[in-house]
């Protein structure tokens, strides 16, 4: 009975770690995209737009715009208009570098 009971528990105790995230600022173990977005968003409408490149996080890179509104969507970076907004902020970016 006794070691039914430690055999439970140190399984519980397995289980509840495991499910844990390393504590840290900023730490995200997975995709924060989960649904795109590929219908042109007008620029009027975009507040900011947040590159995350990918890692060990995600597999891929992600885009999240902000909007006007205050919703925030994912785009999706293979379309032909998100690649040219992610070129444009990173020339943008590197000339206030400069």
């Amino acid at each position: 009975m006794k070691s039914l009971l430690l055999l439970v528990l140190t399984g519980s105790w397995i289980i509840a770690i495991s499910g844990m995230q390393p504590l840290g600022k900023g730490y995200n173990s997975h995709c924060l995209c989960l649904d795109f977005e590929s219908r042109v968003i007008p620029q009027e409408s975009l507040r900011s737009v947040e590159i995350l490149p990918r890692g060990t996080h995600c597999k891929s890179t992600e885009v999240i715009a902000r909007l006007v509104s205050g919703q925030k969507i994912c785009l999706n970076p293979s379309v032909a208009w998100v690649r040219k907004l992610v070129r444009y902020m990173m020339e943008k970016e590197a000339q206030q570098r400069a």
